[in-house]
């Protein structure tokens, strides 16, 4: 695959798992799957859907001369009511392994904080009274408080994740002592491997399925047993559908997709089938071919061989060509 064909995969990749958790309820289980250890804090209706530009030319506090701005994107972010407080909570999806990505994630949620530290500011200093002068020079009371955020990387690729999972994974302390090191501040970041997931029970929604079919693309008898165990893949979501394709890189079950479509659902059972049957015919077609090529093969070479000749000849000998030959010696390469 070229590398603007593998650049328009991922695009496709990111742009599905982006409009499937834009679903407030599959976003909500994320967040009580993963970061609530599958217990149902969170409903969809208590999210709240947030800008997800990160301003890194803002993320130092006061300062008294302006710079230009410089913005990251994050994927996705929402704020969620727990009682009477917030939380952020940020999702991002990768397909490869950044090597960056624990600087990548603390950027994304120091920028989160300082966003909110901005609107404590203009709130603080539009009445000074009773403030301290730190208080009014920085615009942060002794009181003010920011909503933690955490930020969610879903993982999808098959090799396992071999990057840093913390800002110390990637600094050089070559030489430094352990006493400064244990003050250098370290930063965390949550990686999914939905691959490796071993326990999908904990996700209520649609989110289970996507997950599941994802871990075992590569094994089509699990496939074959996961869709018939579970009812739910009959009425999967289009974006559910969509997602897993995207994920799984099958573009055949993109394209019956339309015969099993009905209501904006999917019936990925019916679809699965006809997948599997066209893979079991390809599967004969390809070793019929396999079959017909090194018949010839040994045809030629033994004509070759017991009559002394050269390969032209022992191609007419035996009915066929040089490009023929050629043909079958490249497809048994393959």
């Amino acid at each position: 695959m070229t590398s603007c064909g593998k650049q328009e995969e991922e695009m496709e990749k990111d742009m599905s798992a982006s409009i499937f958790f834009a679903d407030n309820e599959r976003y909500a289980d994320i967040i009580n799957g993963i970061g609530c250890d599958g217990v149902p804090f969170v409903k969809g209706k208590d999210l709240q859907e947030m800008d997800t530009r990160v301003n890194l030319g803002r993320i130092n506090g006061f300062r008294r001369k302006p710079r230009k701005k410089k913005l990251l994107y994050r994927d996705l972010l929402r704020r969620t009511s727990f009682g009477m407080n917030f939380a952020i909570i940020g999702i991002e999806n990768q397909e490869e392994i950044d090597y960056a990505l624990a600087l990548r994630t603390m950027c994304y949620d120091a920028g989160e904080y300082e966003r909110q530290a901005v609107q404590i500011r203009r709130k603080v200093r539009v009445n000074p009274q009773g403030l301290t002068k730190g208080e009014y020079l920085y615009g942060f009371k002794k009181k003010s408080r920011l909503y933690p955020t955490v930020t969610f990387v879903l993982y999808y690729g098959e090799k396992e994740w071999d990057g840093a999972k913390d800002i110390h994974g990637l600094l050089d302390f070559t030489g430094i002592p352990d006493s400064l090191r244990n003050k250098v501040s370290n930063y965390q970041i949550h990686v999914v491997e939905v691959q490796k997931l071993e326990n999908t029970d904990i996700f209520k929604t649609d989110v289970k399925q996507v997950f599941d079919f994802i871990r075992f693309s590569k094994n089509k008898e699990k496939l074959k047993e996961l869709i018939n165990t579970d009812k739910a893949y009959a009425f999967l979501e289009e974006d559910a559908y969509d997602m897993v394709i995207n994920h799984t890189g099958d573009k055949k079950m993109m394209k019956i997709k339309d015969k099993y479509r009905k209501g904006g659902k999917v019936d990925m059972c019916q679809g699965l089938k006809e997948w599997m049957e066209d893979e079991r015919n390809e599967g004969k077609e390809i070793g019929k071919e396999i079959g017909d090529a090194s018949r010839l093969i040994i045809s030629v070479e033994a004509a070759m061989k017991n009559f002394d000749v050269d390969l032209k000849q022992a191609c007419e000998g035996t009915g066929t060509t040089v490009e023929e030959y050629e043909k079958a010696k490249m497809n048994l390469a393959r």
